[in-house]
């Protein structure tokens, strides 16, 4: 990882191709797949947030979830809106919240919920 850049979570997927290509979909570069064959994990990479995801046999007994959501800082939600509102489903637009934040919300194959914060 580059000093720029943040590693968000290592999050669990029931299928790491599915993720990387939802991801991609969504703007994010997918850095590395192992193995390249039927991968078990990815890392996929926007605006410095860097989340990691892992299929198989993982650490974790539960289906893949997380109460929450995980905030992405952008400095223009309606670019990423703009960008990405033809290729992934979002979960609500561009909103304008009571404390001064706009965000945008997406919710990939898996239930995460990604927030793009403004």
């Amino acid at each position: 990882m580059a000093a720029s850049e943040r590693l968000v979570a290592i999050l669990k997927s029931s299928d790491v191709k599915r993720t990387a290509e939802w991801y991609t979909r969504a703007g994010f570069d997918v850095r590395r797949f192992h193995p390249h064959v039927m991968p078990t994990w990815c890392e996929v990479v926007r605006d410095g947030t860097v989340l990691q995801f892992l299929a198989g046999a993982t650490p974790w007994d539960s289906e893949p979830g997380l109460t929450g959501s995980l905030y992405i800082p952008t400095n223009n939600v309606d670019a990423v809106y703009d960008e990405i509102r033809d290729r992934v489903n979002c979960e609500w637009g561009v909103e304008e919240r009571q404390w001064g934040a706009r965000e945008l919300v997406l919710r990939d194959p898996d239930g995460y919920f990604i927030t793009f914060i403004q």
